[in-house]
């Protein structure tokens, strides 16, 4: 619960702060390895990760307007190369996960995959995003899409594979990456399975229930809400991961990293509970509405 508490003040103060975002989202942690070829290479909260192949690497979220030099700066002092970026993933088409989308494409000519919910979001900078307006889904610059993806769409480059799941909701779009790693200091032979969520809470003034004079915020949100926590639930997971640094507790198990290692971010246990919260407070959420409704 606190970390979606957290979260959740995060996003009410945002639009108070649009010329000075919480300091958690531009301040830029130290680059640092999670397994063999997947690093993180965003900021205190705004999580950005460098899968890297033999073909070329891959980047997942660009974050602010502002974050592409930090994220840049990230990953060449991990040694890699900006431009060796040959696919950009995103988690969700808000302005605070793709912000700076425009500018890593334009810099390192990658192909930009967007889930098929989100492509409309993208190319409009936001403009035709359904909540347009409030809080985080500010304008940002738009960016051509080159690839839709879909549903449980595999995603491969050097031999590695992803797979897009679609967790719509948060966006129409709302993307979850699975994938396999390996864990510095383990056997070779075992594998850790990886989800990186991509968003699993309505924002506060979501309307989640179509009734007469009072819409939803788009037909199905609460279908694709109801369908998100089951996939969430259903997904084999021992790295824990998200868009944002509070979805996992980034930086208390960063404390732990000193001392722990990477292995400090296999989490199954803390996977399966962050859900749980996040579908407890999102039922509590439609309860509250269907009451006012029933009393009106």
């Amino acid at each position: 619960m606190r970390r979606l508490l957290t979260l959740i003040a995060l996003l009410t103060i945002a639009p108070l702060l649009r010329a000075e975002n919480p300091a958690d989202w531009t301040t830029q942690l130290p680059p640092f390895q999670i397994a063999d070829n997947l690093y993180y290479v965003g900021s205190r909260d705004l999580a950005s990760y460098l899968i890297t192949t033999p073909a070329g690497d891959i980047l997942i979220n660009a974050n602010l307007a502002s974050s592409p030099p930090q994220i840049r700066a990230s990953v060449e002092k991990l040694g890699f190369h900006w431009t060796d970026i040959k696919i950009f993933l995103n988690g969700q088409a808000h302005s605070d996960h793709v912000g700076g989308a425009a500018e890593v494409l334009r810099e390192t000519h990658a192909q930009n995959y967007v889930m098929d919910g989100d492509v409309a979001a993208m190319e409009s900078g936001g403009h035709k995003d359904f909540a347009f307006g409030h809080d985080i889904t500010t304008p940002f610059t738009p960016a051509h899409v080159d690839h839709i993806l879909h549903d449980n769409e595999r995603i491969i480059l050097g031999g590695f594979t992803l797979t897009a799941h679609k967790t719509a909701g948060h966006t129409r779009g709302c993307t979850t990456f699975t994938f396999l790693v390996h864990v510095p200091g383990e056997p070779a032979s075992q594998l850790r399975h990886v989800v990186i969520v991509g968003g699993w809470a309505p924002l506060s003034h979501y309307r989640l229930i179509d009734a007469p004079n009072h819409p939803a915020s788009y037909p199905g949100i609460d279908p694709d809400f109801r369908h998100t926590f089951v996939i969430l639930h259903a997904l084999p997971c021992d790295i824990f991961l998200g868009a944002h640094g509070v979805y996992f507790n980034l930086l208390p198990k960063l404390q732990r990293m000193k001392t722990e290692g990477p292995r400090i971010f296999i989490d199954p246990t803390g996977y399966q509970t962050a859900v749980n919260e996040a579908q407890h407070d999102y039922q509590l959420m439609y309860a509250k509405q269907k009451a006012a409704l029933s009393h009106e």
